[in-house]
C-alpha cells in the first residue's frame, strides 16, 4: 500500500513509526505548519514533522487542507490509503475520495463518545474511568464514520492528560498494526456508530481552564490533571493569574460544605495549600504565580506569604492569555 500519513502532535508519532516498522510504504507525511511556541514565540515544527524528517520522509505542510492546491498535492501522490492521527484539520471530500482504500483515523476515545478535538483532556476532566482508541473510516461529519476496531484503556486516578496521551498513542499504534492487514485485504469490519449516543469533546477554551471553587474537590482535581501539562488550570490571587498544576487526590466520598467560602485558603505550609471547595478540601502541590515558573508550594512559600483566610477568586478577563505548558 502507498500510504499518506497525516498527524501533528506527539500522539501521532508512534502510529507513523508503526507504519514503517510493519513494512508499509509511506510516500509522504502531511502535518500542520510550524507555529510560534512559548513566551518567546519561537517558530517550532510539530513533532510529526521532526519525526518524519528524521526518518527521511517527504513532508507537506498546507495551511489549509481545504484548498484546491492541497487536494491536488495529495492526489499527485496516488495513495492507496490515508492514515490520520490527530492531524488537526478536517479533510474535504476531494481528499476523502482520493485513496481507493479510503481514509482512516486513529481517534483517542471510544466512539461515539467524545467526538472532537479534545477527547483525552475532557475524558479526565469529566471524571471518566475508562477511555480508549477507535480506528474508523473517515466521513464528511465530525468523527462520524464507520468504526473498524477499538481498544479500551483505563484512566488511573493519578493520570494527567500528558500520561494518558502517551498511553493512548501507544495503544493506538498497536491497534493500527493489527487493523491494517484487514484494510489492505479489503475485508475490514465496518460498524456504523450509534449517533444518538454521541457525546462531544470540543477544543478547550480559556473558560475551561478557569477554576470554579464552588465545585467539589474531586471535580477540581480532575480539571487540574486534565489540563496538565498543556494549558494548566488557573485561578487568581490578588488579581493576578495563579496557575495550579498538581493537587493531592482528595479523599473519596462527598464532603459537606465547610465553614468558609469556596476558594478560601485554610492553611499554607510546606505540605501544600489547603483550599476550601464547594464540597471538601483540596491540597495544591505545584503552582505557578503570575510571571514565575511552575514550582512546589514549599519553594514558593520561601519568598511569599499566604495567610489563612486569603481568597482565591475569579480572574479578570482583561489581558488574560493562556501561557501554554508549565515553564
Amino acid at each position: 500500500m502507498r500510504i499518506v500519513f497525516m498527524g501533528t502532535p506527539e500522539f501521532a508519532v508512534p502510529s507513523l513509526h508503526t507504519l514503517l516498522d510493519n513494512g508499509y510504504e509511506v510516500v509522504a507525511v502531511v502535518t500542520q505548519p510550524d507555529r510560534p511556541k512559548g513566551r518567546k514565540r519561537v517558530l517550532t515544527p510539530p513533532p510529526v514533522k521532526e519525526a518524519a524528517l528524521a526518518l527521511g520522509l517527504p513532508v507537506l505542510q498546507p495551511e489549509r487542507m481545504r484548498s484546491e492546491e492541497a487536494a491536488e498535492a495529495i492526489a499527485a501522490l496516488k495513495p492507496d490509503l490515508i492514515v490520520t492521527a490527530a492531524y488537526g484539520q478536517i479533510l474535504p471530500k476531494a481528499v476523502l475520495d482520493t485513496p481507493p482504500l479510503g481514509c482512516i483515523n486513529v481517534h483517542g476515545s471510544l466512539l461515539p463518545q467524545y467526538r472532537g478535538g479534545a477527547p483525552i483532556q475532557r475524558s479526565i476532566i469529566n471524571g471518566e474511568k475508562v477511555t480508549g482508541v477507535t480506528i474508523m473510516y473517515m466521513a464528511a461529519g465530525l468523527d462520524t464514520g464507520d468504526m473498524i476496531s477499538k481498544v479500551e484503556v483505563p484512566i488511573e486516578d493519578d493520570d494527567t492528560s500528558g500520561t494518558l496521551f502517551e498511553k493512548l498513542s501507544l495503544a493506538g499504534a498497536e491497534l493500527l498494526a493489527r487493523t491494517l492487514p484487514a484494510i489492505a485485504a479489503g475485508d475490514a469490519a465496518r460498524t456504523p456508530q450509534q449517533h444518538e449516543l454521541a457525546t462531544y469533546a470540543p477544543n478547550l477554551t480559556r473558560d475551561d481552564e478557569r477554576i470554579d471553587w464552588s465545585r467539589t474537590a474531586r471535580q477540581i482535581y480532575d480539571q487540574v490533571r486534565g489540563l496538565s501539562p498543556m494549558a494548566g488550570a488557573f485561578t487568581t490571587l490578588s488579581g493576578e493569574v495563579f496557575k495550579v498544576w498538581t493537587c493531592a487526590k482528595p479523599a473519596d466520598g462527598a464532603s459537606a460544605a465547610g465553614k468558609h467560602d469556596s476558594g478560601t485558603v485554610l492553611e499554607a505550609s510546606d505540605k501544600g495549600i489547603r483550599v476550601q471547595t464547594g464540597s471538601g478540601e483540596l491540597l495544591l502541590l505545584i503552582v505557578q504565580p503570575s510571571g514565575k515558573r511552575a514550582m512546589d508550594v514549599s519553594e514558593w512559600l520561601k519568598g511569599a506569604k499566604l495567610p489563612a483566610g486569603t481568597q482565591f477568586g475569579q480572574a479578570s478577563s482583561d489581558g488574560e492569555q493562556s501561557e501554554g505548558g508549565a515553564q
